[in-house]
């Protein structure tokens, strides 16, 4: 059983080495572990770029209550989101395991980099494609939309995440057009 890394915030940021090559045909893609609310999820440890202790972001005025600020990561501003909030879950205090988890996703010719807030990090998984079971449909959009599937490892099930989805930005974009619409038609 794994478990939870204690991370010191002298010993952060923690740089994600992996292997451009992760796909072999013995052991599938690797996959970062993680636990929120009590579940373990995990993404794909090529969109990590980065693990960071929390720290308290910079609050950004008039931003949706899941984005809890910004942070400057050696010159570069970072959004950071808490996915508890963005989805409806519980939220928990932050203490000594909870950590910034930073994506990198490529658009294009574009590269989108935000952060997200989790309790713990726990697991490097190599899950092969045959492995991943499709997940339930729930109605749910956290299930719907951003859950690639399900891979059952020994006594846990991983919820696999896609980075794409969590950070997309339609919701932050609707949240601003509201809020301008409504400030300009006063």
């Amino acid at each position: 059983m794994s478990e939870l890394l204690e991370i010191e915030n002298d010993s952060l940021p923690i740089e994600i080495e992996y292997n451009e090559d992760q796909v072999h045909e013995n052991l599938g893609a690797e996959y970062l572990g993680f636990d929120l609310q009590g579940e373990t999820y995990c993404v794909d440890i090529l969109s990590v770029k980065e693990i960071r202790g929390w720290t308290e972001p910079t609050a950004l005025p008039n931003s949706p209550k899941y984005v809890k600020g910004i942070i400057n990561i050696r010159g570069d501003i970072v959004p950071i989101l808490d996915i508890r909030d963005r989805y409806g879950m519980k939220h928990k205090d932050y203490n000594k395991t909870t950590v910034i988890m930073i994506l990198n996703i490529q658009e294009e010719k574009k590269s989108r980099v935000m952060g997200i807030v989790v309790d713990a990090v726990n697991d490097v998984l190599n899950i092969k494609p045959e492995e991943i079971k499709e997940a339930p449909k729930s109605g749910h959009k956290l299930n719907d939309e951003n859950i690639e599937g399900l891979y059952n490892n020994k006594d846990k099930v991983y919820v696999i995440l896609s980075v794409m989805s969590l950070l997309d930005l339609a919701d932050i974009k609707k949240h601003y057009s509201k809020q301008f619409s409504t400030e300009f038609s006063e």
